[in-house]
């Protein structure tokens, strides 16, 4: 398939809302799976069509094992038009994201979700989650309606760079902890 371009926050496509999906056909497949491609290339583990300039109600999700956070398991997910329809308790943690590279900042959200949606051929699905699946369900969800985590840092001075060097060092220790 392809890799996509994934857009940068001072791109002004990151701040539309993004369009339902009323076709399931082979290009939504395709985007699907060239957005997973991407995803995985760039280092993601979630990412929204608008960060690659579709804007179209699509999310695709993809948490290894080995990078599982707060006890979580593996997790992925691909959703068409998803809806956040039951939020419960609150967790406060640090997100980063493909669009803002490099910066990161603590932001509240849901601990738990329920969203309703469609897979790729048009089928209802539900999936509850809780923990670092809801934290990305719910930030990807939120790039559909143009927002980005940087709009709801909870205290602006948790926002913070890491250089590259020091993101790579971050993970790989995250490995091993």
């Amino acid at each position: 398939m392809a890799l996509l371009t994934v857009l940068t926050d001072e791109n002004p496509r990151l701040r539309l809302k993004s369009q339902k999906i009323t076709k399931f056909d082979k290009a939504l497949r395709e985007l699907a799976v060239n957005m997973l491609e991407t995803m995985d290339d760039s280092n993601g583990i979630g990412l929204a069509a608008p960060q690659v300039g579709v804007l179209k109600r699509l999310i695709v999700i993809h948490i290894p094992a080995d990078l599982a956070f707060e006890g979580s398991p593996e997790f992925s997910a691909v959703v068409v038009n998803p809806e956040v329809v039951k939020g419960s308790g609150e967790q406060i943690g640090e997100e980063g994201c493909l669009s803002v590279p490099g910066w990161f900042g603590e932001v509240k959200r849901y601990f738990a979700v329920t969203v309703r949606g469609r897979d790729i051929y048009g089928k209802e699905i539900r999936i509850k989650a809780d923990g670092w699946p809801s934290r990305c369900l719910q930030h990807e969800i939120d790039h559909l309606d143009g927002i980005i985590f940087t709009d709801k840092i909870t205290d602006p001075s948790t926002l913070h760079k890491v250089e590259p060097k020091e993101e790579a060092a971050e993970e790989e220790l995250a490995k091993v902890n």
